[in-house]
């Protein structure tokens, strides 16, 4: 087994050895200060090193009776110095992962992952190049939030939310952009609220510079987005069966067949949205649980002579 000073040692003594083509055991020794017998036993385990795959080619050489017998040393072979070459598997991953960047960033951090994403692409052979569909906005958009969040601006933004079917100007202070399940979120504190919300980028028609910097909040809460997997609420809704989509759209928690339909438990993050949801469902909403995750929605039924459709 390796002590911590014998892997440092190692690490310096291969580009030591390679910088010299025959080196006595004993200057080796002197210039690192250790016993002759301490060099050999180091070299016993440097030639166990190189890369993976176990082949002839991938280990390190040295002749280590040449080394006991006549005292010196001779370095054949440091694939540890060889360029990375990446697998046709971990270039995909890293395709999917630039263009993940490219479908959300500014104009001009998309030019730059295009370029990473064409010579990605040439090298494995994927022809057109991976599209991810990320809901994530018109690029001004997206350009004048990273410019917000680079310069620690305060921004106003002009917001088509579907949880309750109206635009709105909510006066954000902007912390950042994440994907979740295909789609891209600002986070941001918002000024209204007191708190942390998510907005969709997709929705968001415009965005204005408010004039005043951006005060500190501290970190957003992690995970952010409409699902939160570590949510508490969770809420199981009984639909007909012309709303098995509801099931596939949206991340759930459980899903089974009932007479009549399906029942699907969600996580839910918003409220809002839920309303949203059901307002749209109508009539397939068979039952809701808990009862009281419905009463806004019931409500502005209600409001709109649509209550009979919810009860």
């Amino acid at each position: 087994m390796t002590s911590g000073p014998q892997v440092a040692r190692l690490l310096t003594l291969v580009p030591y050895l390679q910088k010299r083509a025959w080196v006595d055991v004993g200057t080796v020794a002197r210039d690192f200060g250790i016993s002759p017998g301490q060099v050999l036993r180091d070299l016993e385990v440097l030639v166990m090193c190189g890369l993976p795959g176990g082949l002839p080619d991938d280990l390190i050489e040295i002749d280590l009776d040449v080394a006991r017998e006549e005292g010196v040393i001779h370095l054949r072979n440091a694939p540890v110095n060889r360029p990375m070459r990446l697998t046709t598997d971990e270039a995909v991953s890293l395709l999917v992962a630039v263009e993940a960047v490219r479908e959300t960033a500014d104009a001009d951090t998309a030019r730059a992952a295009q370029r990473v994403i064409d010579k990605l692409s040439a090298l494995v052979g994927q022809t057109p190049p991976v599209s991810l569909g990320v809901d994530a906005g018109p690029p001004d958009v997206r350009t004048a939030l990273a410019q917000a969040i680079d310069d620690g601006r305060r921004v106003c933004l002009t917001y088509d939310g579907a949880a309750r079917r109206e635009t709105t100007t909510p006066l954000v202070d902007p912390a950042g952009v994440e994907v979740r399940d295909g789609v891209a979120y600002l986070i941001a504190w918002s000024l209204d609220r007191g708190a942390w919300r998510t907005y969709r980028l997709d929705r968001i028609a415009a965005v204005e510079d408010a004039g005043q910097p951006a005060d500190a909040h501290g970190s957003p809460p992690a995970p952010a987005g409409w699902f939160d997997e570590a949510a508490t609420n969770l809420v199981t809704l009984d639909l007909a069966p012309t709303s098995q989509w509801v099931a596939e759209y949206y991340p759930t928690r459980k899903v089974q067949k009932v007479p009549g339909g399906i029942r699907v438990t969600l996580a839910v993050g918003d409220p809002g949205w839920l309303s949203g949801l059901l307002l749209r469902l109508g009539p397939d909403v068979r039952a809701v649980d808990p009862p009281s995750a419905a009463a806004a929605a019931l409500a502005e039924a209600r409001a709109c002579c649509l209550g009979d459709d919810l009860e």
